[in-house]
């Protein structure tokens, strides 16, 4: 009998319509565009307008368009996994609020915060529940409302960070495509270099959290890159040596886009060429969990069954990893 795997069987992502750009960031703080682009590869990224919207609201559109492509609906969904560090609140979880909104009536759900190894994180775990036989499709949603914890004053992170959304759609496969391999990290010795502090039970909201700015994302660059540039990269090329990959058999690396100059380390180490590398972060910004889906949602005409697929990423706390997929359809 052949090994069940738990393959992609539909992609989608939705951004928002608002561009903010690079030049308009430069009336809000002391930076330009020459300098946000030769450190970190972007020009632009989107941000929710809106009052009263929320991540989940992200979701809705993209999760929509994936059931449509799919052809089935929200009634058929069993299982949604929401990645994403940016929930509508603490509780409930936001994959309950998303499952109301799209009518998955018969779907449980959870949310599940690993910083912007999220999806990495939640396509790892759904796919337990495909290989086990426990559940038919695992809905897999990536996305952040990053806008709503950035501080639009400090020039170190509200260049870095967008707003979007990517998902999918996770079914059984016999016939030897799907999640093959995948190698996950942890490490909170990272927690003071990259954070959000205000907001939890070790710092409730209170007028001096307010005041004291700790309800804003925290980065100390210097040293994530350092940490992020060498250990996405180890845990991509650890990947490949562990199933016997080299550069040639790779169709695709599909890497979290934080920093262009990371995703380009971690392309040489797996001795990729540019041309095999999805990038989108010119585009986008950093939108946490949802930049690998947005990533193979942009990608999606050109892959190709049984396409091989290197994805990697590396997270706040640190959080960092890189799965070994083969792609399994090709689209009509």
């Amino acid at each position: 009998m052949s090994k069940i795997h738990a393959a992609i069987t539909a992609v989608n992502g939705y951004v928002p319509d608002y561009i903010l750009t690079n030049q308009e960031l430069e009336t809000k703080v002391d930076t330009n565009d020459e300098w946000i682009v030769s450190r970190t590869g972007i020009k632009e990224r989107r941000i929710l307008k809106g009052e009263g919207k929320a991540t989940s609201d992200l979701a809705v559109p993209a999760v929509q368009g994936l059931l449509e492509k799919r052809g089935i609906t929200a009634e058929d969904i069993e299982l949604i996994i929401f990645c994403t560090s940016t929930p509508d609140m603490l509780f409930p979880a936001t994959a309950n609020i998303l499952a109301d909104k799209i009518g998955a009536k018969n779907a449980w759900g959870y949310d599940l915060q690993a910083a912007c190894s999220g999806f990495l994180f939640g396509l790892t775990t759904g796919a337990q529940f495909i290989e086990s036989g426990k559940h038919k499709n695992v809905l897999v949603v990536g996305a952040d409302k990053m806008s709503s914890i950035v501080n639009y004053e400090d020039r170190n992170t509200c260049i870095l960070f967008g707003d979007g959304c990517g998902c999918v759609l996770l079914e059984a496969n016999d016939e030897g495509n799907g999640l093959i391999d995948s190698v996950l990290k942890t490490d909170g010795s990272g927690t003071p270099y990259l954070n959000l502090q205000g907001g939890g039970s070790l710092n409730p909201a209170s007028h001096h959290t307010v005041d004291a700015g700790m309800h804003y994302a925290y980065q100390e660059g210097r040293t994530v890159f350092k940490f992020a540039v060498t250990n996405m990269a180890n845990v991509a090329a650890d990947v490949m040596e562990r199933n016997n990959l080299s550069s040639d058999d790779i169709a695709w690396l599909v890497p979290h886009q934080a920093n262009k100059r990371i995703i380009d380390a971690t392309a040489e180490r797996a001795g990729l060429p540019e041309e095999k590398v999805m990038v989108n972060i010119h585009k986008y910004g950093n939108t946490t969990s949802a930049t690998i889906p947005l990533c193979l949602w942009e990608w999606e005409d050109k892959l190709k069954k049984g396409d091989n697929l290197l994805l990697a990423a590396f997270g706040g706390g640190f959080t960092w990893g890189s799965i070994y997929l083969k792609w399994a359809y090709t689209k009509a």
